[in-house]
Formats: C-alpha cells, sequence, structure tokens
C-alpha cells in the first residue's frame, strides 16, 4: 500500500508528534515507501538542524530537539523494523 499523502507532511507531523510509527503502522508499507519515508524523516531533519535559534530562547530550543529527537526515534523504528523483516533499503 502507497503512503496516503505527502510523505513530507507526513514527517512533519511526527516531528510535531501528531503521528507515532509502530510496527503495526508499517506492515502494509512497500520497500519503496520505506525509502521515500526515510529520505524525507532526513530532509525535515536537516531543515530542522538549519534553522538558526538564539540561545536565550530556551523554549523554542527545547521544541526543536523534541522533534529532532520525535524524528531520529521513527527512523530508528523504521530501520529496525526493516531489518527484523530483511527489507533491503
Amino acid at each position: 500500500m502507497a503512503i496516503s499523502g505527502n510523505p513530507k507532511k507526513m514527517a512533519q507531523d511526527i516531528a510535531d508528534g501528531y503521528i507515532m510509527l509502530s510496527p503495526p503502522m508499517l506492515r502494509s508499507y512497500t520497500p519503496a515507501d520505506f525509502k521515500v519515508v526515510l529520505a524525507n524523516l532526513g530532509i525535515v531533519t536537516r531543515e530542522l538542524r538549519q534553522e538558526q535559534i538564539p540561545l536565550e530562547e530556551i523554549n523554542a530550543l527545547k521544541m526543536r530537539n523534541m522533534k529532532l529527537s520525535r524524528l531520529h526515534q521513527a527512523e530508528v523504528v523504521v530501520r529496525s523494523y526493516c531489518k527484523k523483516r530483511r527489507i533491503l533499503i
């Protein structure tokens, strides 16, 4: 089953905490879908790291770090699912 909607928007929703990836959710994806998801997670991660946030804005830094943490966790879930199922990505 193909990814419904825009994959970059899905990665942004993961960063914002609206979507959490889990192995049952990944079951319907194809190997090509996993590559697209990982690529878009990387794109959104790079965009977040490019943001220049002043060190005085503690809440903004905390929010950015939480988003980066969610993206990293989603990438770990996808990679471990693919490794367990022996899916080459």
